[in-house]
Order: structure tokens, then C-alpha cells, then sequence
């Protein structure tokens, strides 16, 4: 990449926009039918997957908007990796029912079929139109009031501007998004958190984690998205290894929620990187958990990258708790590296081949990486022979460098 090139992504012009209303606290989800009802929802529909349903964790969600006078219609259809296909049913089912508004309960499929209906509502088409490629149509309408309910702490899909879509027939996961399908309201009630398993606790919380460190480094990194960045880091330096081991720990599941929210905000309207490029090609071929796969793919990336910005990643090691006292910033670089390498043994983060991922893929998941538009902006440019180096170390087939 030309040094010009650089320049115009690091010191060029940035827009960083927020169009969701934040509110959070312990029980605030008994605000939830007043605050659809003031988005002048009459009727909406509820997004979620069956064993959230199931589990009944929608329950207080529907009581409190039917109090409240919002007809409830329940879509519980959502499938990891959202293909089109779900999409297009879900926006049937809204047409069909005469729904005003949307609500959101659950991770980050559940918003982003909530953002992709909302899409199909307002728009003619199919979500695939509005891939956000070049040739590609923008979007041109605000998606009905969208309220996003978390239930995990790692997508940050409550916040951003981007749906993550799956197209089946092409194997491969497209963005969709600008500020006009941001959520408008969203309300972060870590009491919904405490039934987190620890594995899922463990994928999502790294996954916010490398939302943040990805979005603090890259080229298109600016000050506001730095400043909700490192603070994201820290909640998640300071409370995942408490929440993974305690799922009741509301404190530690109240840092979780917010650290997952300030890493959705530093996307800004902008990117992630590498890891997010891996993670999102993989996952529109093998239908891999995404946090999960990130949190495997985040250190050897880190490996890679640090040499793209190493005052930064000496910052991201003090972010997570490590003594940088005396270290040379080099040092402290490589220190964040081996912090996140001890982070996802502590969790238990299975590897790439527990996950169903094979070595033998590792030529083709490569060339597919370099294909997402996340690849630019990453600290350091990547060409498929970096991205090829990554994945060996992924599976351990090159020796760690740090």
C-alpha cells in the first residue's frame, strides 16, 4: 500500500455517527414497553432464536411491551450466520402482520436479521442488493424503530451500523449497513447475561475484545473510536476471566455488557481487520461460531500485526492489566501478543480444528480473506502469502514469533 494511500485512511475525512439511544442498568428491562411505545411502535415484531425463546428469556421482553399496549409478533426463526433466505422470511412475516417497529432479543444473529428485515421493509428488493460493494446499491431509507436486546456481551451488533449477512449460493458473508440501519434505541440489561454459559461468555467476550484492538489499529482508527476502544479493553481485561467463571457475577457481567458496546461503537462507520476478514470468509463456507473463531484467529493476527503500530499495541498491553513497567515499547508490543495467547487458553478457546476447520483449507480461506473489504485498513497490508502464514500459525505450523 502507498504510503499517500495511508495517509488519506489515518488523516483523511471521517464521520463518526450515532443514531442508537443507550440506556442501560440492573433490571432496565422493565423500561422496554414504554421506550418502544415512545418510538410510536404499535406492533412489532420480536427477532429471536428458538432456544432463547424456548429458554424464555423473551418472556419479561413481551410482557413488558404488551403492558405497555405493543402488539407482539414473534419471529424465533434466527439461524447462526443469517442467510438471505431468513431474511426474506422474516420481512414477510412483518409485511404480512402490519408491523410498525422491530425488536431484537439475543447475540448478534438476532440483531442482524432484526437490521436485514428492517432493510427488506423499507426497500425494494432482496438485502443482497444492498451489499455494501462497490456497484452495490446504498441504502436509501431508515429501517422502522429497531430496539436491540443483547443476551450476550461480544457482537456489539447493538450499536453498529452493519448487518452480517450470509449469501448460501455464493458461500460467503456480505456487510450491509451505513447509519440508516443502526438500531435506534438499544437497552443493556446485564440480569439477561447471567444464563450465558461459560463457553459462550468466553467466545463473545473476546470477540468485543477484538473488536476493539482491531478497530483501535487500523488505518481508519480516529480519536473518538480510539477513546471507546481502550476503554473497552480495559472492562474486558478486567472483567471476562470474572464473568467466564461466574456467570452470576453481575458486576463482572454489567462490565461485559458496556465493554461489548464501546467495542460496537468503535467501529465507528468504518472496519475491523484481518481476524474479522478470516472469521467473516470462513464462516460463509463452514458454519463456524463467530466469536469463536475469532478468538482463536485474534493471536497469531496480533502476531502478525504488531509491527503495523507498536505504540498502539504497547497501549492495548497496559489496557489488558499487563506491567509494561521498563519495557521498551517493542517489548510491550509483543507482551499484548502473548496477553491475548494466555487470554484464550484461560477461556478454554478450542482451536481451529476442534472448530471443524481444516489445515487443508488453508490455501482457499486465504485467497477468500483477501477478498473482504476488512482487509484494508489492517495495521500492516496483507497479501494472501501473509494471510497463508497466519492461518499456519493458527494451527501451529509455523513457530510463534513472539
Amino acid at each position: 500500500m502507498s504510503l499517500n494511500m495511508k495517509v488519506e485512511q489515518m488523516y483523511g475525512f471521517h464521520q463518526f455517527e450515532l443514531p442508537t439511544a443507550i440506556k442501560h442498568g440492573i433490571g432496565s428491562i422493565k423500561h422496554i414497553g414504554e421506550e418502544v411505545k415512545n418510538l410510536g411502535v404499535t406492533k412489532a415484531l420480536l427477532v429471536t432464536d428458538p432456544g432463547i425463546y424456548k429458554a424464555g428469556v423473551t418472556d419479561p421482553v413481551v410482557k413488558h411491551l404488551k403492558e405497555a399496549g405493543v402488539e407482539v409478533v414473534v419471529f424465533n426463526k434466527v439461524e447462526p450466520n443469517p442467510p438471505v433466505r431468513l431474511i426474506a422470511e422474516g420481512s414477510r412475516v412483518y409485511k404480512e402482520e402490519n408491523c410498525d417497529g422491530l425488536v431484537a432479543v439475543g447475540g448478534g444473529s438476532s440483531m442482524d436479521t432484526a437490521k436485514g428485515i428492517g432493510v427488506e421493509a423499507t426497500h425494494e428488493g432482496s438485502v443482497l442488493d444492498y451489499e455494501a460493494a462497490d456497484g452495490k446499491k446504498p441504502l436509501e431509507n431508515r429501517i422502522p424503530p429497531l430496539t436491540t436486546i443483547p443476551t450476550t456481551a461480544g457482537t456489539g451488533s447493538e450499536v453498529t451500523q452493519w448487518a452480517v449477512i450470509t449469501d448460501e449460493e455464493r458461500e460467503f458473508k456480505f456487510n450491509t449497513g451505513g447509519p440508516l440501519i443502526a438500531a435506534h434505541l438499544t437497552i443493556l440489561d446485564p440480569e439477561l447475561h447471567v444464563s450465558m454459559p461459560p463457553h459462550v461468555t468466553a467466545m463473545t467476550g473476546i470477540d468485543a475484545l477484538a473488536h476493539a484492538i482491531e478497530c483501535y489499529t487500523m488505518h481508519y482508527a480516529q480519536p473518538v473510536t480510539d477513546a471507546v476502544a481502550l476503554l473497552a479493553i480495559e472492562y474486558v481485561g478486567k472483567y471476562i476471566r470474572r464473568a467466564y467463571s461466574d456467570g452470576s457475577d453481575i458486576e463482572a457481567r454489567y462490565g461485559m455488557a458496556q465493554a461489548a458496546m464501546l467495542a460496537g461503537l468503535s467501529y465507528g462507520s468504518e472496519s475491523a481487520g484481518a481476524a474479522h476478514a478470516m472469521s467473516q470468509t470462513l464462516g460463509g463456507i463452514i458454519p463456524v461460531a463467530h466469536g469463536q473463531c475469532v478468538a482463536t484467529m485474534m493471536g497469531p493476527v496480533m502476531e502478525y500485526n504488531w509491527k503495523g503500530h507498536p505504540d498502539k499495541f504497547a497501549r492495548i498491553a497496559q489496557a489488558l492489566g499487563v506491567n509494561t513497567f521498563n519495557m521498551t515499547i517493542e517489548e510491550a508490543a509483543k507482551a499484548s501478543v502473548t496477553e491475548m495467547y494466555r487470554l484464550a487458553e484461560d477461556l478454554d478457546i478450542p482451536d481451529l480444528e476442534e472448530q471443524g476447520v481444516s489445515p487443508d483449507m488453508i490455501d482457499r480461506l486465504s485467497k477468500e480473506a483477501m477478498k473482504d473489504p476488512q482487509t484494508i485498513g489492517n495495521p500492516r497490508d496483507l497479501t494472501e502469502k501473509n494471510y497463508k502464514w497466519i492461518y499456519q500459525r493458527c494451527f501451529n505450523q509455523v513457530p510463534k514469533t513472539v
